[in-house]
């Protein structure tokens, strides 16, 4: 069975982006330092994979998804990957309105709600787990209990500004299992699954 993972890089003050973030600067001021562990002894060319580190793992992990679920504000920010975010795979774009022109070359916009977006991902995806972009998304496949896992980048550095990946979220409870964890130079490598799901979603526990 596949998984929805949410993969983010984040600021010990729980930030994903630094202030003012926008189309051409998706990381916002100084966000850009929260992607420092995918280079730290250099990238293959043209691949954009890191050499060394523990970071491979993570990198090889999120490249081997079967599709992609992201936000349409990420989606914009980051230029719309060209239509491809890697190896061709299936994006589902979850917007309230898809815009006049069509999505760019293997992504699709989903206006009919997180659990529909998400059971296109799924479908797409095969045996492959799907990978999860963005704060909205994350936050909306949180509440409807349709977050499995999360792989987040823990990256020493404080940014003090910007867009945070859990604002705003309402009273729910969610508890998390940590199944993995690695460090490296650059950042502390977290994988958690999600075992209760808050009120609006199914709560369970499972064990691997």
């Amino acid at each position: 069975m596949n998984n929805i993972v949410l993969y983010m890089s984040m600021s010990l003050d729980g930030f994903i982006s630094g202030p003012q973030d926008g189309p051409g600067r998706g990381f916002g001021i100084g966000g850009e330092r929260l992607h420092d562990w995918l280079s730290p002894g250099g990238v293959d060319p043209g691949s954009h994979r890191p050499t060394s580190g523990p970071g491979t793992v993570v990198f090889d992990e999120a490249m081997a998804t079967g599709a992609v679920i992201t936000g349409r504000r990420t989606f914009d920010f980051a230029g719309r990957w060209d239509g491809d975010h890697h190896d061709g795979v299936p994006i589902f774009v979850l917007t309230h309105s898809a815009p006049d022109e069509p999505a760019p070359g293997h992504a699709t916009y989903v206006t009919d709600g997180i659990e529909a977006c998400v059971a296109k991902a799924k479908a797409a995806a095969g045996d492959r787990d799907i990978l999860l972009h963005g704060a909205s998304v994350a936050q909306a496949c949180l509440r409807a209990g349709l977050l499995d896992e999360m792989e987040l980048q823990l990256v020493p550095v404080l940014l003090g500004q910007g867009r945070r990946l859990f604002e705003d979220l309402p009273p729910d409870h969610h508890e998390l299992e940590l199944v993995r964890s690695l460090e490296g130079a650059d950042a502390l490598y977290l994988r958690y699954r999600v075992r209760s799901k808050g009120p609006e979603g199914s709560k369970r526990s499972e064990s691997t």
